[in-house]
């Protein structure tokens, strides 16, 4: 007697993956995810690939992720997927103190993001 399956949270041509706790802050994320939206799976690796951002080999793992939930979870073709979603979200700030002059102190703040990309198969136009 085991419990009943979940509901999709994502159409049926759809897959999802999603990175928490990634050590960046949620603007300078989204530049990268910004880079690939709405491209070809195959065009948004190569562009991660070469990028100079630190961060493009967090998203690209999230994106391999994402393709391979597509091809072995759901079933999909992953030559005819497209990165459909990229969003970024907040997370936890660390928060630390440095030393300043006159026995004063300054906050420095650390913050953490989350990565959802949702890649989509779609039919090629012929």
């Amino acid at each position: 007697m085991g419990q009943t399956a979940n509901p999709r949270r994502v159409a049926e041509n759809e897959a999802r993956a999603k990175t928490r706790m990634i050590r960046v802050s949620p603007r300078k994320l989204n530049l990268v995810a910004a880079s690939i939206r709405g491209k070809k799976v195959e065009k948004a690796l190569a562009e991660l690939e070469f990028s100079r951002k630190r961060i493009a080999l967090d998203v690209k793992k999230t994106l391999q992720s994402a393709v391979a939930n597509a091809e072995n979870n759901h079933g999909l073709d992953i030559d005819s997927l497209v990165v459909a979603e990229a969003y970024v979200g907040k997370n936890i700030v660390m928060k630390r103190f440095s030393a300043r002059a006159r026995g004063r102190s300054a906050r420095i703040t650390k913050p953490f993001s989350e990565l959802t990309i949702v890649v989509r198969e779609v039919e090629e136009a012929a």
